[in-house]
């Protein structure tokens, strides 16, 4: 994973689909979302690190 796009198509990839007007709530979502995935094993210990990093990147990117 290298971007946000990826990390939703991560998420759709399970079934999620997340639009919210407000990207800090989308992001929100998304971060929460990956957290459930993570703690039922759907995702490996990198790849959710490497979506964390990636939305906490573009909560910084936006402030």
């Amino acid at each position: 994973m290298e971007n946000l796009y990826d990390v939703q198509q991560l998420l759709k990839k399970f079934g999620y689909i997340i639009y919210f007007k407000n990207e800090e709530d989308r992001l929100e979502m998304m971060e929460q979302e990956i957290k459930s995935m993570y703690q039922s094993m759907l995702i490996d210990k990198d790849t959710f690190l490497q979506a964390r990093l990636i939305i906490n990147q573009r909560r910084i990117e936006k402030k």
